[in-house]
């Protein structure tokens, strides 16, 4: 077995139903490994490389809204998670919202959509709209993430699961510390690592502290955790969306472009876009029935 064929669908809004798996197994060559009802399965394939194999199952499931991935069998199991924070693990951009209690919330987002694609330096775009934030009260944290942050589905479950294989995760952000740790902790992440704004009397002076913590500092992240760990670059696992997640996605043993920007999504091989990040688990082997549901 060389790669593994993955279907994941969302169950809720379109089951992955039997006859189409039936299909795709008829046109491998091989029988499905069901990993949750209505949602995911899984065909184990000797022959055809990454391309060849996503064309095969694609001619079959045309216009299916189901994500189909093919990850190489060796290292299936991941032992270390980098996750990108905003539109991965929870559902907002952190930034937008703060721009939101500034009332300059189209100004900024316009920013993030630009740099999240890669059409704008990362650096110059974080410091251009930590500059619009001057002036903002440091409470605001606490305010956007009890009124505004919520966990992307299957955030928990994915991080509480391997955590319980033994794995070490990690939550990495072109983002703010004090926002950063409120997630780590809410969704069990072992580590956080994110940007640090000056404040001067409880406010924000509009200035980001060194380090800036941008695209190459998620890859040294990656690495840094890899080494200290003794693990081979096929053990690890990285998932982000935007354009500043590439170097650690491309690095990473399996990377994984969720519900992401078109450029990560033309550059990246694997992309969830219709699962939660439960999809990370089916794309290990890992079925529902072995979950950890916290």
């Amino acid at each position: 077995m060389s790669h593994v064929v993955c279907l994941i669908a969302d169950p809720a809004r379109a089951p992955l139903e039997s006859p189409l798996v039936a299909a795709v197994g008829r046109a491998l060559g091989t029988r499905p490994r069901w990993l949750a009802d209505a949602e995911a399965c899984e065909f184990p394939v000797e022959d055809g490389g990454r391309e060849w194999l996503r064309e095969r199952v694609g001619q079959v499931v045309a216009g299916a809204a189901l994500d189909v991935a093919v990850v190489t069998a060796a290292h299936r199991l991941k032992r270390l998670l980098v996750s990108d924070m905003d539109s991965t693990v929870i559902t907002v951009e952190c930034i937008d919202e703060l721009a939101e209690a500034a009332g300059i919330r189209a100004e900024i987002a316009a920013i993030t959509r630009r740099a999240m694609n890669g059409e704008i330096d990362f650096r110059a775009a974080l410091e251009a709209r930590v500059a619009l934030l001057a002036g903002l009260p440091v409470t605001v944290f606490e305010e956007v993430y009890r009124e505004r942050v919520r966990l992307m589905p299957g955030a928990r479950t994915l991080v509480q699961t391997m955590r319980a294989r033994g794995a070490t995760t990690a939550v990495v952000s072109g983002g703010f510390l004090p926002l950063v740790e409120r997630v780590r902790d809410a969704i069990g992440f072992d580590l956080a690592q994110a940007n640090r704004l000056e404040t001067e009397g409880g406010r924000l002076t509009g200035r980001v502290l060194e380090p800036v913590r941008g695209p190459w500092s998620k890859l040294a992240l990656l690495q840094r955790l890899a080494r200290a760990r003794g693990l081979a670059p096929g053990e690890t696992l990285a998932v982000g969306d935007g354009a500043n997640d590439l170097p650690m996605l491309a690095a990473a043993g399996l990377g994984v472009a969720f519900r992401a920007h078109p450029v990560v999504r033309a550059t990246i091989p694997v992309a969830i876009t219709f699962g939660d990040l439960t999809a990370l688990l089916y794309l290990q082997g890992i079925g529902r029935r072995d979950f950890v549901v916290a």
